[in-house]
């Protein structure tokens, strides 16, 4: 109950202890099926690049490489049920690449197009033959590995192309690029289990030459690519070269203007400094005219110093005063702030659990649905079962009567079997009694006839009664199973009330806090269109409330996000108003 089980040796083993084991088991397979792909493309590609030719089918490395790619591919495949049974095939993934890449819809249409494919394993390796002849096995595999949720319905979460071992091997995928394969599809057994086989070559000499024109090619399309990147940069170079010319005739121009500039500069500093020493003398002047005017003003401010330093006095005195009530407002302030922040978290909070509760109540809803159809279906068979076992009833009935008749016949037939001995032996010398007796035998021999079909029907019912205990058990679970989902039925109904709750106050505390900031917050059924763009509200196209004024919206009219003084975080706010708040903010800050 605890989800705990007892071992063999008697200590108790936790299921998180399982999970753990099972984590690292996956961590460890993912490792060495990640080794051994670097071995494999490793010793692949040294083998083609010593060779230097096309490889066909036969050669061992790509064997091993594709035997161990499948290995990877196969790496926690989820096994999906049939008539036939539970199959696990690496096909189905690389199906999807046809709709995901345009490009490999030719890969796809030449697979279907074989003959000599009958399972799904032989077309997934006619598939990955046909990509590396392509050289876009790679990039097959990345558009995968882009598309997990895709996956996911294929692998396992544990699985090595849900993981970053995935990406690592199609990064080790992209150096088959430089090899050339001729593998041939026609002829070949793909359905069943891959044979190493190995070829050896009597004529070295053509071989290796052949080998070695398919690398010079290769190197010499490596170096055009490199001569076209040199010559681009070298264009790139003399545009710069140029431009920095232009630039060094500009600046010695402006060396020149800058010079003659300064030589006027000094003829003007000489004229200033002749003004500024004439200014000096006649201030000299007129700085002892002043001293003493202000030798006699003195003594008239010095009494007014002391009337003006009595008033700062009295003005300091008001000043603490409405400086402490000042300190006071403050702090009402910032505990009124806080107080708001607080209530807008909290609704902020509220209106993300009641995202999360009307999602919920939609999966709860769909449950019940599956639910409801579930007890139908059941009870439909329920009747179909009850009507069974009464037809079996009925026949078993009429068969046990017919087996006393049966029985009852027989008894009579042994009577008159012994009364005709008796006969046969007292009247032995008589014709007529031969005669009787044969008739007699005649019928023991159609009585026995009619004991075996009867052994046969009873055999018969037998099988039957016992067929109509298995249909009593199965009537039990059913009725077992149904009383559960009632039972489940009933909670889920509680949960709904419960949450229906939850929300009307939610709701009822959001439009309180609208109402406050002086905006009203529109219900969901009274908005049937965007206030915006005006297109009507679908599955698809969802609902959406305007944090700033409360009206909805859908999500590409309402797609911004704002850090308003309501709420802590950045919130949903439609066009209209993030215009018009940024456009505050500019304003604000100029």
């Amino acid at each position: 109950a605890q989800g705990k089980r007892v071992s063999k040796n008697g200590f108790s083993v936790s299921a998180p202890s399982r999970r753990t084991a099972a984590r690292h088991h996956a961590m460890e397979e993912r490792a060495n099926l990640m080794n051994m792909m670097k071995l494999s493309i490793k010793t692949l590609i040294q083998s083609a690049l010593s060779l230097g030719r096309t490889l066909d089918s036969d050669f061992p490395p790509l064997q091993q490489f594709f035997v161990v790619l499948e290995h990877c591919l196969k790496h926690g495949l989820k096994a999906k049920k049939t008539f036939i049974g539970q199959n696990k095939s690496f096909f189905g993934p690389l199906e999807l690449v046809e709709k995901l890449c345009p490009e490999a819809s030719d890969i796809a249409t030449s697979v279907k197009n074989l003959p000599e494919l009958k399972t799904a394993v032989g077309r997934g390796r006619a598939w990955l033959y046909l990509a590396l002849m392509q050289k876009k096995l790679a990039d097959y595999l990345k558009v995968l590995l882009d598309h997990k949720h895709l996956l996911s319905e294929f692998y396992e979460p544990d699985a090595l192309m849900m993981e970053e071992e995935g990406a690592v091997i199609v990064g080790l995928l992209v150096g088959l690029n430089v090899i050339d394969a001729n593998l041939c599809l026609k002829g070949e057994d793909l359905d069943s289990q891959v044979k190493i086989k190995f070829k050896y070559n009597q004529d070295e000499g053509i071989t290796a030459v052949l080998d070695q024109k398919h690398y010079v090619e290769e190197l010499n399309r490596h170096l055009s690519c490199t001569v076209t990147d040199l010559q681009n940069k070298i264009d790139c170079l003399e545009k710069t070269n140029s431009k920095l010319q232009e630039e060094l005739a500009a600046a010695t121009d402006r060396i020149g203007s800058l010079q003659e500039e300064q030589q006027q500069l000094k003829q003007q500093n000489e004229l200033i400094r002749e003004r500024s020493e004439k200014s000096v003398e006649v201030t000299k002047e007129d700085t002892k005219v002043e001293l003493d005017t202000y030798r006699q003003s003195r003594q008239g401010l010095d009494e007014m110093y002391s009337d003006v330093w009595k008033q700062l006095k009295e003005e300091k005195k008001i000043r603490l005063e409405l400086e402490k009530e000042l300190e006071l407002q403050i702090g009402m302030k910032t505990e009124m702030e806080i107080a708001m922040k607080l209530l807008e978290k909290d609704t902020h909070e509220k209106q993300d659990t009641l995202v999360a509760l009307r999602q919920q109540l939609e999966e709860v809803k769909a449950i019940n649905l599956q639910m409801f159809h579930k007890s139908q279906n059941a009870e439909c068979s329920l009747q179909q079962k009850t009507e069974a076992i009464s037809s079996f009833e009925g026949k078993t009935n009429e068969m046990m009567s017919s087996m006393k008749q049966m029985e009852e016949r027989l008894q009579h037939a042994e009577k008159a079997r012994q009364a005709a001995e008796e006969r046969c032996n007292k009247m032995k010398q008589d014709s007529t009694l031969e005669k009787e007796l044969k008739s007699e035998k005649e019928q023991r021999q159609t009585l026995q006839r009619e004991l075996h079909r009867e052994k046969d029907a009873t055999s018969l019912l037998k099988t039957e009664l016992e067929q109509m205990e298995g249909l009593k058990k199965e009537l039990r679970k059913l009725q077992d199973e149904k009383q559960q989902l009632e039972k489940v039925c009933e909670e889920q109904e509680q949960a709904l009330q419960e949450m229906g709750l939850h929300l009307r106050q939610g709701f009822k505390l959001i439009t309180k806090k609208f109402k406050m900031h002086g905006h009203t917050w529109l219900k969901d059924d009274e908005a049937t269109h965007c206030k915006q763009c005006e297109k009507e509200f679908s599955i698809s196209r969802r609902k959406h409330h305007c944090r700033n004024c409360g009206d909805i919206f859908c999500n590409t009219c309402s797609s911004n996000e704002l850090a308003l003084p309501s709420y802590p975080k950045p919130v949903r706010v439609c066009d209209t108003c993030h215009t018009l708040l940024l456009q505050r903010c500019s304003s604000n800050s100029s």
